[in-house]
């Protein structure tokens, strides 16, 4: 498998992902998505959401506001029990996780508490990365707190939003009264939630600014099995839409000791990325727990109304998520591959099409052909009409091209030569087809072209 130093490496090379203020030296879990790495994330943004809200009919799309009322955090529970284990070292005064200490000593802090860190900690004599001792383990709540408003001294404490859910929890009311849905339905959103992490690590894996695919399911109490399993399959469909098999994921049932204080059950998917199998996504059952704080809390009635029966009660909840920036690594990881191809060795992602960042690229033979450029260009024009992301290149050979383009992941590349444009009768208005994964080369009409682009493209 690809290492993810080949990986960080490649990213940046080639206009994925870029670490975050570079210039200034860069700022330690912040990453900055170039043009391929935005248009790659892009792409599975929206073949997310046209798979679970566009093509159904009982999910409501929604885009909440990353600053929320304070008193959102505390009916949440957040700002009690959103914490990691802290460790600081007792001479630079830097910090650590205490548990990813643990881990990389060989000891499994799975359920273990505060005291019992600090007690394998002190036992195994486990010191900073500098080799100087630490303190003892605390509880550091993770959430970015800021403040607000106009007047000296009178700022009211804020905090930048740590997960998406709770907009979509304290905007139930307003779907029910604008819509009157019946249940089960849903309410989805994409969206930045921020995490001051100890120890952010591993790329785009562990960051303190991330982007979340998550949905919230409302159901009756009655469903909640049925739909856990029935979302546990839409999740595995899903995964199995973006290229992955069966031995890139495992599931991971989260033990009652290791669950978030509102969930009853949680399922866990990982991916095999370069060391190992990590968390990709969950499946939670977090009961009415969040329906019924709020309504405590903001005073305001948060049932769902059977106009059937007419009885009033607050649905349960299944929360299928997402890590957006977890799957653009994902993706890059399964699609990152070498090989030799007309005796030469290459970079190729094999992307698949409607994940690439461009889906083909057009080329005349020779740049310094007037008549072979224009020609070239009204071919990428009919294209464009197939798909926008159709690039142009006609810089240095044909070959170098090619190369270049494989190396970002592009299905086909299309070159317009002189029997495009009639030397030889029989071919005029031909094309060559190259295919990215094998080099195999076809000669097609600039029709037959569009037609097999727009049937990769499905």
């Amino acid at each position: 498998m690809v290492s993810l130093e080949t990986i960080i490496s490649f990213a940046k090379r080639r206009g994925f992902i870029f670490p975050g203020s570079e210039i200034y030296g860069g700022f330690a879990g912040t990453y900055d998505f170039g043009p391929h790495g935005l248009a790659l994330k892009k792409n599975i943004e929206q073949l997310w959401w046209r798979r679970f809200v566009e093509l159904r009919d009982d999910m409501y799309g929604i885009d909440s506001a990353i600053l929320m009322n304070p008193r959102v955090w505390e009916a949440s529970g957040h700002t009690t029990t959103f914490n990691d284990p802290l460790v600081i070292d007792q001479k630079t005064q830097k910090r650590y996780r205490a548990d990813h200490l643990l881990e990389e000593a060989g000891i499994d802090p799975t359920g273990m508490s505060i005291e019992q860190m600090s007690a394998a900690l002190k036992e195994k004599d486990i010191q900073s990365p500098e080799g100087n001792p630490l303190s003892e383990v605390q509880q550091f709540n993770m959430m970015f707190k800021t403040s607000v408003g106009s007047v000296e001294g009178g700022e009211m404490p804020a905090y930048l939003r740590p997960e998406t859910a709770q907009g979509m929890f304290v905007n139930f009311k307003n779907i029910i009264d604008s819509y009157h849905p019946k249940l089960p339905f849903g309410i989805a959103q994409i969206g930045r939630a921020f995490r001051n992490e100890i120890a952010p690590r591993e790329f785009i894996f562990r960051v303190r600014e991330l982007e979340i695919m998550e949905l919230e399911y409302f159901l009756d109490e009655k469903m909640w099995e049925e739909q856990f399993a029935y979302w546990q399959k839409e999740m595995h469909a899903w995964f199995a839409e973006l290229g992955f098999s069966d031995e890139d994921l495992k599931e991971v049932e989260v033990s009652a000791e290791e669950r978030a204080h509102y969930s009853k059950r949680t399922l866990d998917f990982y991916f095999k990325y370069p060391g190992g199998f990590k968390e990709i996504g969950g499946l939670a059952y977090r009961t009415d727990f969040d329906l019924k704080n709020h309504e405590e809390a903001s005073g305001s009635e948060l049932k769902y109304l059977d106009q059937e029966n007419n009885t009033k009660s607050t649905p349960h909840v299944l929360e299928p998520t997402f890590g957006l920036g977890r799957h653009v690594l994902a993706v890059l990881v399964k699609a990152y591959d070498t090989d030799s191809l007309g005796g030469e060795e290459r970079v190729v992602l094999r992307l698949l099409p409607k994940l690439a960042p461009v889906k083909a690229l057009v080329s005349p033979l020779l740049k310094n052909k007037p008549e072979l450029v224009a020609k070239a260009q009204e071919v990428r024009a009919r294209l464009q009409q197939v798909h926008p992301a159709i690039a142009w290149d006609d810089n240095g050979n044909i070959g170098k091209r090619y190369r270049r383009q494989d190396e970002i992941g592009t299905p086909f590349c299309i070159t317009v030569d002189f029997d495009t444009l009639g030397e030889s009768p029989e071919l005029k208005d031909t094309v060559t087809l190259r295919h990215r994964d094998t080099g195999e080369q076809e000669r097609l009409s600039i029709e037959e072209v569009a037609t097999r682009l727009q049937e990769a493209l499905r």
